[in-house]
């Protein structure tokens, strides 16, 4: 039987929900190890003189614990 944790990160990307997304992932696999899911619990974006310039996300990831 395995054990799972989940933790919660926020990210944020000029790019897209997407990169913001995959730049969460790699951050936190450099302390945590066994990530076995993201589910993207929430999305906002920032706007600045009507045009959309930061793209953030909530995450809950799941990872095992040894």
């Amino acid at each position: 039987m395995a054990i799972l944790k989940v933790i919660e990160v926020l990210s944020n990307s000029e790019k897209s929900w997407e990169d913001a997304t995959k730049k969460a992932v790699k951050h936190a696999s450099k302390s945590v190890k066994n990530i076995r899911s993201v589910y993207v619990q929430d999305q906002s974006a920032s706007v600045t003189d009507g045009e959309v310039t930061e793209f953030r996300v909530n995450l809950k990831i799941t990872f095992e614990v040894n």
